[in-house]
């Protein structure tokens, strides 16, 4: 009965304690802090704000402090104490860019704006409220996020059985996120990812991608900004006479010498079968010598006749070997033969008599409308081009491209697609690409004295290419083709001068001259269209295809 007694004033006691200690945190818990849910973005050398906000509502300017700091109390952004700012206690690198916004201390709500932003400033904050002995706090988080260059993207050259192409860009923070994808919005792999970050702690990106699929067409390189969601991208064209064509004298080569040892392997079948026979033979007839001597003379012309017999498809089948080394290679785009037409050369152009070069006659002469001349065949299909050599074009004003035909060329006029015309050139400012907003800065490696122009009907693409160096130039894209185009160049000033190649880009075939000579020793040299070649000039591009009128015979 003691023993129950002594529990039930335990747990009475205990129960008392309990509801003291709850009056007492009922009595002193004044008020709650909140900071905003999302964290706050913000971008470099902008302004950014740190709210927080009392419940219940209630005049702030009676609290004893307010203070922002970052991980740990001591570090503080800025301090708040007895209604004055308290510079002492704040960080370095917060000062002279903090202030404190008092407007809303009625409503309860304080808020700490940052100048200035820098990605250093990126991170947790927590804002910290103290009113007597009781102080609540609340946590929030700054994000600095900027959206860098649109990426640059451009040829690099073959490499691993494919083309490599390069993406570049930079200015941004965080580190983006860079994906390539094809055509159809499909994802590529990367061959490489390389970042570098700066001091102001921005980040630049090169990222590479070898496309061995020439019927990709398009290859897109997109940079994701992850904290604001946004992205940038840049389309390339790679047309197909630039991808590494696989020589196509490796399978001719390797039937000829699967041929050869099926050759030689019957060769020594005949003639172990035939010294079998020798052997046979001979021993008949020492054994019919002399029964069958008036017949001898007839055996052995027989034998003669089989062994010529046998040596005559011996020695024409390398000659049918070579038939097997026609059929080399498969064509793309197919090298236009262009010429210059005079009758619509403007008068001060000088044509010349083979109609494959102009330049200016005089260029102190002031005439009415550009100094344009146009070539005389027009393209309603297929795939073409053709190359265009550019001397003194560094110092010079000069156009060339694409004119439509249905389009009035009468005095002065836009060079834009729009108007019918698809074009490159330069101007005293430099390089441009002339599109329908305007113009655009093309942005070369290399001073361009040989401009490739790349035709695609069926697709709508027309593509310039510095064949100096094998670089992009610029490229139209999904253009609208309802006529004939015709190349079209323009000699705006200086003493400038276009020449059309008459040249065709053949494809490098270096295993030609050992099948020849092992094959087809008997001819003198390989017959290209009209000439006989033993070697291919050092000075042709490795990428681009023989046209098809051009095939050993």
């Amino acid at each position: 009965m003691e023993n129950c007694y002594k529990h039930a004033l335990l747990r009475h006691f205990t129960c008392l304690f309990v509801l003291a200690q709850l009056l007492t945190w009922v009595s002193t818990k004044e008020f709650l802090v909140f900071g905003p849910s999302e964290p706050i973005v913000a971008a470099p050398g902008g302004e950014a704000i740190l709210p927080c906000s009392l419940f219940p509502v209630m005049s702030v300017e009676n609290m004893e402090e307010l203070r922002w700091f970052r991980s740990r109390f001591s570090e503080a952004v800025f301090v708040y104490r007895d209604q004055e700012e308290k510079k002492e206690e704040q960080l370095a690198e917060y000062s002279g860019r903090t202030w404190l916004v008092k407007d809303q201390f009625h409503q309860g709500k304080a808020a700490v704006r940052i100048r200035n932003v820098q990605v250093s400033d990126s991170g947790i904050y927590v804002c910290f409220f103290k009113r007597g002995l009781f102080y609540e706090e609340a946590i929030l988080e700054l994000r600095v996020a900027v959206m860098g260059s649109v990426p640059e993207v451009h040829i690099k050259g073959p490499e691993d059985g494919g083309v490599c192409v390069v993406c570049m860009t930079s200015g941004w923070h965080p580190k983006p996120q860079v994906q390539w994808r094809d055509s159809r919005g499909e994802r590529l792999p990367a061959s490489s990812e390389n970042h570098i970050e700066d001091d102001e702690g921005l980040f630049s990106m090169k990222t590479t991608l070898v496309v061995r699929d020439s019927s990709l067409g398009n290859v897109t390189c997109s940079t994701f900004n992850p904290i604001l969601g946004q992205e940038k991208a840049m389309a390339m064209f790679i047309p197909e006479p630039f991808f590494p064509q696989a020589s196509p004298w490796m399978p001719a080569f390797a039937v000829s010498v699967t041929m050869m040892g099926l050759l030689v392997l019957g060769s020594c079948c005949l003639f172990r079968r035939e010294h079998s026979s020798k052997l046979q033979l001979r021993q008949e007839w020492e054994n019919l010598r002399r029964e069958q001597e008036p017949f001898q003379k007839k055996k052995e012309a027989a034998l003669k006749t089989t062994k010529a017999d046998q040596m005559g498809v011996v020695c024409e089948i390398p000659h049918m070997t070579c038939s097997f080394l026609v059929d080399w290679r498969k064509e793309h785009f197919q090298a236009w033969s262009v010429t210059l037409d005079p009758d619509s050369a403007h008068a001060n152009l000088a044509i010349s008599q083979d109609r494959m070069s102009v330049t200016k006659k005089d260029t102190d002469m002031h005439l009415d409308g550009p100094f344009s001349v146009l070539g005389t065949e027009g393209i309603s299909s297929g795939r073409h081009y053709w190359e265009v050599k550019i001397k003194n074009g560094y110092s010079s004003k000069w156009t060339l491209g694409v004119w439509r035909e249905d389009v009035e060329k009468q005095g002065w006029y836009s060079e834009c697609p729009k108007r019918g015309f698809w074009t490159v050139g330069r101007t005293s400012s430099g390089y441009w690409a002339y599109i329908d907003s305007g113009r655009a800065s093309l942005s070369l490696r290399q001073v361009p004295q040989s401009v490739g122009v790349f035709v695609d009907y069926s697709e709508g693409d027309i593509s310039f290419y510095n064949m100096s160096d094998m670089s992009h130039i610029f490229s139209f894209h999904e253009a609208s083709f309802s006529g004939t185009l015709f190349p079209y160049f323009r000699l705006e000033s200086g003493d400038v001068s276009m020449i059309l190649s008459s040249e065709e880009f053949p494809v490098p075939i270096s295993i030609l001259p050992s099948l020849k000579e092992s094959l087809c020793s008997q001819r003198e040299g390989l017959t290209l269209g009209s000439r006989v070649v033993d070697s291919l000039p050092e000075e042709e591009s490795q990428f681009l295809p023989l046209p098809s009128d051009t095939l050993p015979p």
